[in-house]
This record gives C-alpha cells, structure tokens and sequence, in this order.
C-alpha cells in the first residue's frame, strides 16, 4: 500500500510522520540463511512457524510468553559488508551492576551506533546474530542483557526463568543499563559513534522507546511490536529523539486500539515519530525462518536504514 504522509505541530519544528503499510511477502528468496548458517533455521521454518502460532493463539495481555526461539535467526539486511570484530563484553553501569553484553563492529563504520534490547529472554542468541547483522551494516552495534542485577548465571536458553526476572526490572535499572552501553559506543573502543540509536523487540520495543526520555542523548529509538505501550504515557512529554514503530498487525500480544491511542497521544505531544504496521505479520515477524514475511522484514530493515541514516550527521 502506498504511504499516507501528514504532518504535526512539534514543540521542536513541524515533524513530517510518514505511517504505511507493507505487503504480504510472495518472495521467499529474501529470507534465504546465510553460508554458515545452521540449516535447520530454514529447513525446520514450518515446525518453527506452528511453535509461534502456537505462543500467539495462547498469549495473553499483558506478555507472558518469549518472542524468540533458540532456533530464530534475524532476517540478512539488504546491504552488506562485513563485521571486523565480534564477542562477549561485560559492562558496568553507574549503580554498579555488571551486565552482560555483546559487541559487534563494522569493516567499514558509518557514525552510527545501535544498542540493542532484547525480549523478554535477555541476551539470547538472537540478537547476538542481530548485533553483527548491524555491524555488517555499518554500525558499531552492542546488544545488552537486562537481568545482571538478578540472575546468578549467563544462561538464557529457553530453560531460562525469565518471568522471575523480568518482574524485578525498574525502568531506572534499565535505563543505567542503556547509559553504560551509549557510553562505550561513544569511547574510542565502542567506535566513537556519532549517532546512537536503540532498537528492541516486544518488551524492549517499549523499552527502547522510552530510552528517548532518559537524556542519553540518542539520535532515534526504534521499537518492534513494542507491548504494552500505552504504559509510556507519563514520559511522552519527556520524550527527545524521533521514534521509529514498526508494528505487526496480526500481534495478539497487544490491541490494535492501544498502538492508535499510543500514536496519538504522541502526536499531542508533538514527538517525532514514524509508524509503520504490517498487516498480514505476527508478532515477532523479524525472523528469516518466516519465508511468508520476508518482505514484511526486508521492509523493516530499509526502514530502519533510513530513519537512521535521516538522522545521521553528513560529517559522520
């Protein structure tokens, strides 16, 4: 479908808002694992596919299941180069609190960075492999855990109890977290980025658009299918950077309704925001298995492309 472009009065300048809506995919070639990939993302894509219909018919509101599998892979961005280094990092925010964390760098850096918040389940697999999907795209890209605080191993397999731990994260603790992780992207060992972003997925969806508020200085904070997000509505008016949504119109996880009222409650308060909804997508769409939605994801990448490269300084 066409994009639908309108504009609102912002409290820093008239922001053009740009809201569309994708296609359902018809080319599977798009999600095609990578060499040296394992072959069972793909191969066992149909089991994979029933195990998240399966979460989705049986998810209530609020989130009580995962987003992502052992086995999910994010979808290829549409360019490429290469990552130069790659691993495990720890980190230590100001209260104190050691996280874990996982860096990947670009071959050729772009000035921007990406921190990345994961599901429910922390610092899984997923978004390690997300972390240098980033990098392979020109950014200096960490992605985070949440639960340092709580957890007394780094495991966080689908063995791990997240709901114990996800009912003990603050907004205060998750945000330190974030700082120590937009700190090292701007040192000289996180690549001395010139514009950082996050993105999240479900639970850190909402919780990488409320990043905007916490005056990290972000350039833009980027969300998927973000629960829950009509929580954020005590720190809109505190919200600095331009957010990004990139929603899924078949999500039981959260009501269609509380997306349109999040929006506009947004536009009231004059923030910057681009929204984009895929109709015929599930929550936790971003997935190379779902050969069904590649389009849907190969949009989502060229959006998160050029929000972030809109918002980029020219020098950088």
């Amino acid at each position: 479908a066409p994009d639908r472009r309108f504009s609102i009065p912002s409290r820093r300048s008239t922001a053009s808002i740009s809201r569309a809506e994708s296609h359902k995919s018809t080319n599977p070639a798009a999600s095609t694992a990578e060499e040296g990939a394992p072959l069972a993302n793909v191969g066992e894509a149909p089991s994979l596919l029933n195990q998240v219909q399966r979460h989705e018919a049986a998810r209530p509101y609020p989130l009580t299941e995962m987003c992502h599998s052992d086995i999910s892979r994010p979808p290829l961005p549409p360019i490429r180069g290469a990552a130069s280094d790659q691993g495990p990092l720890e980190l230590t925010a100001s209260d104190g609190n050691r996280l874990l964390a996982y860096v990947a760098r670009p071959a050729k850096p772009s000035g921007r960075g990406m921190v990345v918040m994961p599901d429910v389940r922390g610092l899984h697999e997923f978004y390690k492999d997300l972390a240098r999907r980033f990098a392979e795209a020109g950014f200096e890209a960490i992605a985070i855990d949440y639960f340092g605080r709580t957890a007394p191993t780094e495991d966080r397999s689908e063995a791990f109890d997240w709901m114990t731990h996800v009912k003990q994260l603050t907004p205060e603790g998750t945000a330190s977290d974030v700082r120590a992780a937009v700190e090292h992207l701007r040192s000289e060992a996180g690549g001395n980025s010139e514009a950082i972003f996050t993105v999240g997925f479900c639970m850190g969806g909402r919780a990488s658009w409320r990043q905007s508020a916490e005056g990290h200085g972000l350039a833009g904070a980027i969300g998927f299918y973000g629960g829950q997000p009509l929580s954020l509505e005590p720190v809109i008016p505190k919200l600095e950077a331009p957010l990004l949504l990139l929603l899924a119109g078949q999500d039981q996880a959260t009501p269609a309704d509380d997306f349109r009222k999040f929006e506009k409650l947004l536009g009231q308060a004059g923030v910057e925001y681009e929204s984009h909804t895929y109709p015929d997508a599930p929550h936790s769409f971003f997935d190379r298995s779902f050969k069904e939605h590649a389009a849907a994801c190969e949009d989502a990448w060229r959006r998160i492309l050029d929000f972030t490269g809109r918002l980029t300084p020219a020098a950088a």
